[in-house]
C-alpha cells in the first residue's frame, strides 16, 4: 500500500471547488433513464453519451473525477482514445464502480446487502492497469418499521470495510457509500438516527480492517426527510442535521466527504450542499458533490440521443457543474438558476 499515493489522489478528488460526476449507471439503470428521455438504449449511444459528459467544454474546471461503469472504462472515444487516458489528459481522475449490486438480505424482509467481494482483488488489479485511481462501492439502507436492522447495518459495513482494504492494497482510493435511502415517509429525525448508527458502525469496521482514513472518501447521503413525508425539512435544517451527523461519526482524518443526490432534484441538491459549506466553513474535511442524476438530468433531456443537441447538452452539464462547484465553497446563490445555459 502506497500511503503517499493514496493520500495525494484522495486530496485531489476533493480539491477546493471541485467534485465528482457519478456516471457509473449499470446497464439496466441507464436503459431506464434513456427510455424516459426517449433515447434508444444501445452500446454506441451509451458510449456517445459518456463522451458527451466527459468532453463538455470547461467541465474539467469543476470536476475532479468521474466514476465509470465497467463497460465505459473498456470503451474509447470516437477518436479511439481509451476513456481513462482521455480523462487523464483533461485532468479528470478515472474511477470505477466495483460492486455487483444490491441483493435481498436473507431473513430480513425489505433490506438489502451489496455483493461483489468474490474476485474483487483481481478486478481491482485489472482496473488499476486500465488507469482507475479510485473505486466506489454502494450499500443501501432503507428506513421503515423496524429497519434498518442492526444486522443489515453490520453486514453492509463489513462488506464496505473489506472492499476498502482491498482497494488500498491495490493503491486505489476507496469511496465508501452507505446510502440511507430517501424513499419513504420518514422524518428528518428518523433519518438522522439511522444515518448516525450506520456511520458509527461503518467507521468501527473500517478501523478494524486497518483502513487508512487519509486515503478514503466517504460518499454520504444527506440527512433528509423521506420523499413521501407530509412535511419535509427545509434547506438549513437538512444542512444542520447532516453536518451534526458527520461530526458525531466521521473521523477528522478522513480525506473528504462527497454527497450523493439520492433522489433530490438538481436545484435541491445544490442548495443543500451550499448551505452546509456556507454555514460550516471550518469542518475537519471538505464537503463536495458526487452527483449522478442531479448533474445529468438536464443533460440527458436536452441531448435526446441527437448529435445536433450535443453542444446544448454539454452547456447544461457545465452550468450544473459550475453551480455545484460554487456550492462546494458556499458561494452559490439561488438566483443563479435564472441564468440561461
Amino acid at each position: 500500500m502506497n500511503i503517499t499515493q493514496l493520500q495525494a489522489t484522495a486530496k485531489a478528488m476533493v480539491a477546493k471547488g471541485k467534485g465528482l460526476i457519478a456516471m457509473d449507471e449499470s446497464a439496466p439503470t441507464i436503459a431506464k433513464r434513456f427510455k424516459k428521455a426517449g433515447i434508444e438504449d444501445n452500446v454506441e449511444n451509451r458510449r456517445a453519451y459518456r463522451q458527451l459528459l466527459l468532453g463538455a467544454p470547461g467541465v474539467n474546471n469543476y470536476l475532479s473525477g468521474a466514476i465509470l461503469y465497467d463497460e465505459t472504462i473498456r470503451q474509447t472515444t470516437s477518436d479511439g482514445v481509451p476513456f481513462a487516458k482521455y480523462m487523464e489528459k483533461l485532468g479528470i481522475i478515472p474511477g470505477i464502480k466495483v460492486d455487483k449490486g444490491v441483493k435481498d438480505l436473507p431473513g430480513f424482509p425489505g433490506e438489502k446487502v451489496t455483493e461483489g467481494l468474490d474476485g474483487l482483488r483481481e478486478r481491482l488489479a485489472e482496473y488499476a492497469s486500465m488507469g482507475a485511481r479510485f473505486a466506489k462501492w454502494r450499500a443501501t439502507l432503507a428506513i421503515g418499521p423496524g429497519i434498518p436492522s442492526s444486522y443489515c447495518i453490520e453486514a453492509n459495513a463489513h462488506a464496505l470495510a473489506r472492499y476498502a482494504a482491498l482497494c488500498q492494497e491495490a493503491d486505489i482510493v476507496p469511496i465508501i457509500e452507505p446510502e440511507v435511502l430517501i424513499d419513504g415517509s420518514h422524518t428528518i429525525q428518523q433519518c438522522f438516527y439511522a444515518t448516525l448508527e450506520t456511520l458509527r458502525v461503518l467507521f468501527r469496521e473500517l478501523g478494524a480492517h486497518r483502513v487508512f482514513y487519509e486515503g478514503t472518501i466517504l460518499k454520504a447521503s444527506m440527512v433528509i426527510s423521506g420523499l413521501e413525508s407530509g412535511k419535509r425539512a427545509g434547506v438549513q435544517e437538512v444542512a444542520d442535521a447532516t453536518v451534526s451527523c458527520l461530526l458525531n461519526s466521521a473521523p477528522a482524518s478522513l480525506a473528504g466527504v462527497v454527497f450523493l443526490s439520492g433522489g433530490q432534484g438538481p436545484e435541491e441538491a445544490t442548495a443543500h450542499l451550499n448551505a452546509m459549506n456556507a454555514r460550516y466553513p471550518n469542518l475537519p474535511w471538505p464537503l463536495t458533490f458526487s452527483y449522478s442524476r442531479a448533474l445529468q438530468e438536464p443533460v440527458m433531456s436536452t441531448w435526446k440521443g441527437s448529435s445536433a443537441n450535443v453542444a446544448a447538452a454539454q452547456k447544461q452539464l457545465a452550468r450544473r457543474a459550475k453551480f455545484n462547484s460554487l456550492a462546494a465553497t458556499g458561494a452559490y446563490k439561488a438566483e443563479m438558476e435564472k441564468e440561461v445555459a
